[in-house]
């Protein structure tokens, strides 16, 4: 990637560029709406919608055109009135909404939905890249579209706004869920998490101490809860408690250590995340043997592949499974559990990109300025540009940088 800033990217422009210098001026801000479409969800169990009713209202008196797909907000308990009240039209048709300039979803789209889009048409979603399959590039690449993926966006700190708020929601909710499988009602062994006055409280370890380590901690020492972090990082470790504003246990990832901690662990929670592919694992089988029966197991990492030894894939409908007396949770997308909250905080962070792309006249008049967001695409008008899926696929990638220097 060429340097991020806006003046040096300006100045790579300039010097990339074989274009006459007239060529490289701005091009005049536009006011023109954005013709928006929001379709509806159709992976399994996915309950999130990408725009609000609130969200919509703002794009819409901002003179935008939001079109949604019918009960697309539905499973996040948005109605098609909510939403026409905001002033949306409401499409009965998927193909409907797929003629839209910007298509903004939660889940990449499908084979199907790839089929609708058009030439030039500008995308906004997830791309899982532990999931994500060559064709799936290849299909955007044949169309010409632009596509944008979440994980990969930043924001103007360049910290990767989509990724950290899914990521608070998952650490928080995973405490929650753990609390809810060692009651009896769930078939756990009758403890409330956290104890009482005159009791121990309960011992949760958590693995990794990134967000979704700091916010699971943070919701565990809430409850009342003992709290161990294990991380392979110092720094991690050192900003985790920070950030909590209290001393808990910290330890680097040493087995030994970590099996002594698991023995007496009430509940265990796996928040490793890999920059490049599957993530590791930390717990053996023969430490998740040794922890207490009745413990809980929740793995946030099952979408990498999973820290524990045991864990096997699940989902929302059928989410638990005992092995070794242990029960294990592994859903892998727990942010679509509470799927009110996350579509509200997908929403406000991809409403201002919306707008800002209408005040600057487009897309790229937006990203010129703006590394964070220009660090989201990875197709660029049919052109891939991101080396990390070029190297996984062995596909050749353009900058993107010296692509819009050019106006291409």
């Amino acid at each position: 990637m060429a340097d991020t800033s806006k003046a040096g990217f300006k100045e790579l422009a300039k010097k990339a560029s074989m274009q006459p210098q007239e060529a490289l001026l701005e091009v005049k801000k536009s006011n023109n709406g954005l013709h928006i479409g929001v379709p509806k969800e159709i992976t399994y169990e996915e309950n999130r919608v990408a725009l609000t009713p609130s969200s919509v209202k703002l794009l819409v008196n901002n003179g935008h055109e939001v079109v949604m797909e019918t009960k697309a907000g539905l499973a996040s308990h948005f109605s098609d009135k909510d939403y026409s009240d905001a002033g949306a039209k409401i499409a009965y048709s998927v193909t409907e909404v797929y003629k839209s300039d910007i298509i903004v979803k939660v889940d990449p789209a499908t084979e199907q939905e790839i089929n609708l889009m058009h030439q030039d048409q500008l995308i906004f979603s997830a791309i899982q890249q532990t999931t994500v399959r060559d064709t799936y590039i290849k299909r955007l690449m044949q169309k010409k579209v632009t596509a944008v993926a979440f994980e990969y966006m930043r924001d103007d700190e360049l910290t990767l706004p989509i990724v950290r708020s899914m990521s608070e929601i998952a650490g928080t909710t995973s405490i929650l869920i753990a609390s809810e499988f060692l009651s009896s009602a769930n078939g756990g062994k009758g403890e409330m998490l956290g104890g009482v006055t005159g009791i121990p409280p309960s011992e949760v370890v958590i693995i990794g101490a990134g967000t979704v380590g700091e916010f699971a901690a943070m919701a565990a020492l809430g409850l009342g809860a003992s709290v161990k972090v294990f991380d392979k990082s110092t720094h991690r470790l050192r900003r985790l408690q920070t950030n909590l504003g209290t001393r808990v246990y910290t330890s680097l990832l040493h087995p030994r250590i970590l099996e002594k901690s698991l023995l007496t662990a009430d509940v265990a929670l796996g928040a490793l995340r890999s920059e490049n592919g599957r993530s590791p694992h930390i717990v053996t089988e023969y430490m998740v043997s040794k922890m207490k029966p009745g413990s809980v197991i929740i793995d946030v990492s099952i979408d990498q592949g999973g820290c524990f030894e045991t864990s096997e894939l699940t989902n929302h409908t059928h989410p638990v499974f005992k092995k070794h007396e242990v029960i294990h949770y592994c859903v892998p997308n727990i942010p679509s559990r509470v799927a009110r909250t996350a579509s509200y905080a997908l929403s406000n962070i991809l409403t201002p990109i919306l707008l800002g792309i209408a005040d600057e006249g487009g897309f790229q008049n937006y990203i010129w300025d703006k590394p964070g967001p220009r660090s989201g695409v990875y197709v660029y008008k049919g052109i891939l540009t991101n080396k990390f899926i070029g190297d996984q696929f062995k596909m050749p990638t353009k900058d993107i940088d010296l692509l819009i220097a050019a106006h291409l």
